[in-house]
């Protein structure tokens, strides 16, 4: 995603990736895969960039959530065009962020940092975690692996609000409309998907970006942001910010990065117009058991994140992302369903060793 967008800005992308999608190598000037995100894997990518391009800035993505050393070090080494590591780790620090929200008056499902003593509707919830990958409904006795909190699963439409900061101001994108996929058993709440248009008034709108005011001016937030959050029976609770670009920004045609850019360099926003935009939504598409990846795959024009041929994709990962542009959300929702269902198909059209069946 950052590829591209970097790639559609007029700038030239020196991309460090933990997975090679062909896509983010056909988009990148030059190319580093790692192993991991950790800074030992790191350094010799960053060494070797700006050992060849005198490379002085660095935007990072999704990722460091278990990494936080890792952004110290890209701190230390290079101008960081988003949140710097410290704002970034007090999202993550839940007994601060929420200590935030409740100065501010910011209402959140309940939240407690020690194990509940009765299951009650509680979600297990891993604080260094992205996508919603790792919660589960809590049951009594179940172990956890540190650090967790508890949260009451609040139901509700899932929802989120795409917003530029310079730390003191914000410009809201949009809001968006997303929803969780079931990848296991306990493991239901993976994100799956997200369009561009959400059913909540203006009023409710208006909120959250008083919201948002107050929390960029708390915690510092600079750059491109998320905020996720359920609404239900006429009220908005607040789950979490992601601190960085979010997958969401694919749906808007404004040139995002380049503002993102140019907000953490000159320190301000720069102007924004809202305009009204085509209905877009953002899918991932997930492995419903092992598969490989055959050679000579046609991927459609509106697939991204490419596996390379060979790939073993296990069940539950994601094989690639899907885009569609409709009317309407509905229309965009059943495309997207649709798509889905055709890369599934198509991939079915192989055996599990790549090879080609007519079964």
């Amino acid at each position: 995603m950052l590829a591209q967008a970097a790639k559609s800005a007029g700038l030239k992308p020196l991309v460090i990736d933990l997975f090679g999608d062909l896509d983010t190598q056909a988009y990148a000037e030059d190319f580093r895969q790692v192993t991991s995100l950790a800074e030992p894997d790191l350094v010799p990518a960053v060494d070797y960039f700006i050992k060849h391009y005198a490379v002085a800035h660095v935007v990072y993505g999704s990722g460091f959530e278990c990494h936080q050393e890792s952004l110290y070090y890209l701190n230390n080494r290079l101008v960081m065009l988003g949140n710097a590591p410290d704002v970034f780790a007090m999202q993550l620090e839940k007994s601060a962020f929420f200590s935030v929200l409740d100065r501010l008056n910011i209402p959140y499902p309940e939240v407690v940092l020690n194990k509940p003593d009765c299951a009650g509707g509680w979600l297990l919830k891993p604080m260094r975690s992205q996508g919603g990958l790792g919660i589960k409904r809590y049951l009594v006795g179940d172990d956890e692996v540190a650090p967790v909190y508890w949260q009451k699963f609040q139901a509700g439409a899932a929802c989120s609000a795409l917003f530029l900061a310079d730390g003191r101001q914000v410009q809201v994108i949009g809001f968006n409309s997303q929803w969780p996929t079931r990848l296991s058993g306990n493991q239901e709440f993976a994100f799956s998907g997200v369009i561009n248009s959400v059913d909540l008034a203006d009023k409710h709108k208006i909120e959250i970006m008083d919201w948002l005011k107050q929390m960029v001016l708390a915690f510092g937030l600079k750059g491109l942001n998320s905020l996720d959050f359920i609404h239900a029976d006429g009220c908005s609770y607040v789950l979490e910010i992601n601190p960085r670009p979010s997958a969401s920004m694919q749906l808007y045609s404004q040139d995002l990065l380049t503002r993102h850019i140019q907000t953490c360099i000159g320190g301000q926003l720069p102007d924004y117009r809202s305009a009204r935009l085509p209905q877009v939504g953002y899918q991932i598409v997930y492995a419903g058991h092992d598969l490989i990846i055959p050679d000579h795959f046609e991927w459609p024009s509106w697939c991204m994140d490419l596996p390379k041929p060979g790939n073993m994709c296990r069940a539950g990962q994601p094989i690639c992302s899907i885009i569609a542009h409709q009317k309407n959300s509905q229309s965009v929702a059943e495309q997207l369903l649709a798509k889905q269902q055709f890369i599934i198909n198509k991939l079915e059209g192989f055996d599990r060793h790549g090879i080609y069946s007519q079964r």
